[in-house]
């Protein structure tokens, strides 16, 4: 007699159907739970780049001279936007491939 699905006890997709609907609705809260954690982490780190920018122009004000500051202001502006060249491409990378 050949070995047939009645000789063995069947493990098909409805039980793991059955366990996956259960565990389902806890992984799609965790998931969006990760994103709110997600977005107030990039909320803050928002703020947090903003006021750097900011606190960073104040130091070029102090520090450097009035006729050397057009000149600082522009190289750390060139080096933020670079930063956030670099940045976008890498992230257009990793969505698109």
């Amino acid at each position: 007699m050949s070995n047939t699905s009645t000789d063995t006890p069947s493990t098909d997709a409805g039980d793991t159907v059955e366990t996956s609907d259960d565990s389902d609705g806890g992984f799609r809260v965790r998931r969006y739970a990760n994103y709110a954690v997600l977005l107030v982490l990039g909320v803050l780190a928002l703020v947090a780049v903003i006021r750097l920018y900011f606190s960073v122009s104040n130091v070029i004000t102090t520090w450097v001279a009035s006729e050397y500051r057009s000149l600082f202001q522009a190289a750390f502006n060139l080096v933020v936007l670079l930063a956030t060249g670099l940045g976008i491409s890498y992230q257009l990378r990793r969505l698109y491939g």
